[in-house]
């Protein structure tokens, strides 16, 4: 079986914070209602992260104890997965507003820290 690398997942974060924010970019909530296509790379992206995170916890919890809000990463992964149809599209919009800019430079940090990026 693999050794599994918790950078890796930090890399996979940060790279889906990074699409993110620039796939969002200059978008609006009602374009991620109105957009099929849109909206599912939007969920995608959020459900790498969380479970990135998910396995950042399981591997090295030291580290996900750095990144704040990690328990709220971590269920929101699982209402992306497994309660779709509840989904409330203004939360998911005050995440990609609000939250991606902190949580990619904790990654970036966290990174850094670890010499796996400058």
């Amino acid at each position: 079986m693999p050794i599994r690398d918790p950078e890796k997942y930090l890399y996979d974060m940060l790279g889906s914070c990074e699409f993110l924010i620039e796939f969002t970019r200059d978008k609006t909530i009602d374009d991620y209602k109105s957009n099929r296509a849109f909206r599912s790379a939007v969920e995608r992206e959020l459900q790498i992260i969380g479970e990135a995170m998910i396995q950042i916890d399981r591997l090295a919890p030291d580290i996900s104890e750095q990144i704040p809000d990690h328990r709220n990463i971590i269920g929101f992964r699982h209402v992306l997965v497994h309660g779709y149809d509840s989904l409330n599209p203004e939360t998911v919009w005050n995440i990609i507003s609000t939250k991606l800019d902190d949580l990619k430079e904790v990654a970036a940090r966290l990174l850094k820290e670890r010499g796996y990026c400058e």
